[in-house]
């Protein structure tokens, strides 16, 4: 039984053991030792090399650290941004960390000795929420994350759907606006470039510049420049009631509802999960997001809405996913491991 093929959830009498699950970034690699149960029992966050070629040895490293005092840890699961092999052991692609082609799964299996599998870091998100958050109980979902990129998860009959090559849920570089902003993959008009917290942010500062009287409150949170302005100042404006603030949040929210009525339309989820920074907003963005997705879904005379929610793990999702992944892939490949 291959990975893809399992559903559901096994019982902690299955899967009894802990695995270490790791979030890597652009900027920080997080990795934590999780209990079958989702809780992270301990951690290490540690800065992601600039190196392309020192990121699997950081990580390896991270494994080591976390792992330390605590016996019976039985796999690694590693959660990446960035196009992920079939074989979950190699990233393909990842513009954001300056990589191509590199067999992560080897050299961290080699140096930890243990077995390890690699996932895209929205499918280990969506798997975790899914799993232990805002996904559960439901057989369908899909999670959008929208932080520095803008990926996604499918989740299908209690199935993470990867594809026969790996790259479904690649959400982010659907062509949104054709001839529309350049993107780091080497396209145009991605809804990434529209719909990710990075576009909130880019969003804000643009709007800023046109009109500084407007965006004074928000200015004033940063250095009173609009280069100055960054996500948090928005939120902290916009859950005062500042109108500028408010009107940054609506455009994403439009954005990203627009998103979720495409994807919506093609895989019909029973709920739809935002993650991310942006998902970390809360209502701030859940409901901008909900009003532009109705809007959007064609059919409402007849059809039913997904459930729009935001992330319950939060931060956590990727990390606490991408161990539960190992452990499913421990529990298939590896049954005697341990025992």
């Amino acid at each position: 039984m291959s990975l893809r093929e399992y559903r559901g959830q096994p019982s902690t009498e299955q899967t009894g053991g802990l695995t270490v699950g790791v979030d890597l970034g652009g900027t920080k690699i997080a990795a934590g030792t999780v209990d079958p149960g989702g809780a992270v029992v301990s951690r290490v966050r540690i800065p992601t090399p600039r190196d392309p070629d020192r990121i699997a040895g950081a990580i390896a490293e991270a494994v080591q650290r976390v792992r330390q005092g605590w016996d019976g840890v039985r796999a690694v699961g590693i959660g990446a941004a960035g196009y992920v092999d079939a074989a979950r052991s190699t990233v393909r692609f990842a513009p954001d960390l300056g990589r191509q082609d590199k067999a992560i799964r080897d050299i961290v299996q080699e140096a930890t000795r243990l077995p390890v599998v690699v996932e895209n870091d929205a499918n280990a998100a969506a798997w975790g929420e899914f799993i232990h958050g805002a996904g559960a109980g439901h057989e369908d979902m899909l999670m959008v994350t929208a932080g520095t990129g803008f990926g996604g998860g499918i989740i299908s009959r209690g199935r993470l759907l990867r594809g026969p090559f790996g790259m479904a849920g690649e959400i982010g570089h659907y062509r949104a606006v054709p001839d529309g902003l350049p993107c780091p993959c080497g396209q145009h008009g991605c809804m990434e470039q529209y719909a990710s917290g990075a576009a909130h942010t880019r969003r804000a500062r643009e709007l800023a510049a046109a009109d500084p009287a407007y965006a004074a409150a928000v200015l004033a949170l940063g250095d009173g420049t609009p280069s100055g302005l960054h996500g948090r100042h928005v939120t902290e404006a916009a859950r005062r009631g500042d109108p500028f603030a408010l009107d940054v949040f609506a455009r994403s929210g439009r954005w990203l509802g627009q998103a979720l009525a495409d994807l919506a339309s093609i895989l019909d989820p029973s709920v739809l999960v935002i993650g991310g920074g942006l998902g970390d907003t809360g209502e701030l963005i859940r409901r901008p997001a909900e009003v532009a997705y109705r809007r959007a879904l064609g059919g409402g005379a007849y059809r039913a809405y997904a459930e729009v929610r935001t992330a319950t793990v939060g931060q956590d999702a990727g990390l606490v996913g991408a161990a539960n992944l190992a452990r499913l892939h421990e529990l298939i490949s590896f049954p005697a491991a341990g025992r």
